[in-house]
């Protein structure tokens, strides 16, 4: 006698775990054979698609993966060999030695990377959302008052880019539980949400120490206004040269 195909077609109703023909199943057993890590892996045989799609969906999410942190490394190691070593402790270094630094730097943070990475303080998700709320409290403070108001300082920069990398850095490690900590959610908001907290910190360390401390100079505020309109500076020079 021939069986019966356990393949979908359309016409025929979707067999579903949590079905009226099921009620002595539990809701987390219900939740469960709704949805399980990896599934996503097996929806294309399941719709009925070739195998072939299975490596593609996978090759897709691994290049995905690679590309991400490839960009993430290369900007965490030119940052430390430009902005670090080259305008802080060697301004005299040689373009030779700068890229043999970075290529050094690139390497160790991939080695330390890979040793976060094996303590598996979380999924892929998190780690990258992390990292976005972690710079948003950091960086986009800095990067908004510095370019669209012209009263912002280093200083007011130095005290707002720390207190919101404090504040995302402390509710992620009080709320997300592989720090074993497991404190209260503020207002139901994810850890990998911490930046949220942190923004506002951040604009408003900015702007008290700004108005706290000195004006900055002439030159800097006219290399504000050139970053905010770049043709302001091409119609200048224009002018001086036709005079």
């Amino acid at each position: 006698m021939r069986r019966a195909s356990s393949v979908w077609r359309p016409g025929r109703a979707r067999p579903t775990p949590c079905s009226a023909s099921a009620p002595a199943l539990p809701p987390c057993a219900c939740r469960q054979a709704r949805w399980r890590p990896g599934r996503v892996l097996a929806t294309p045989e399941i719709a009925g698609l070739p195998y072939v799609i299975t490596a593609l969906v996978a090759a897709g999410g691994l290049a995905a993966a690679l590309s991400t942190a490839d960009g993430l490394m290369l900007t965490i190691a030119n940052a430390l060999s430009h902005d670090v070593y080259y305008k802080m402790i060697n301004p005299a270094a040689p373009t030779s030695r700068r890229l043999a630094i970075s290529k050094g730097l690139l390497l160790l943070v991939a080695i330390c990377g890979a040793y976060v990475t094996s303590l598996k303080p979380g999924d892929i998700l998190f780690l990258v959302g992390a990292a976005f709320s972690l710079a948003a409290s950091a960086f986009f403070p800095a990067l908004v008052l510095g370019i669209f108001w012209k009263r912002a300082n280093r200083t007011g920069a130095v005290i707002g880019m720390v207190g919101g990398l404090a504040v995302c850095r402390y509710y992620m490690y009080r709320t997300y539980p592989f720090f074993g900590v497991n404190g209260a959610l503020w207002w139901d908001i994810n850890p990998i949400s911490a930046g949220i907290f942190g923004m506002p910190v951040g604009f408003a360390g900015i702007i008290l120490g700004s108005l706290l401390t000195r004006v900055p100079a002439l030159q800097i505020q006219a290399m504000v206004d050139q970053v905010r309109y770049p043709r302001l500076a091409t119609d200048n020079e224009d002018e001086k040269v036709r005079g």
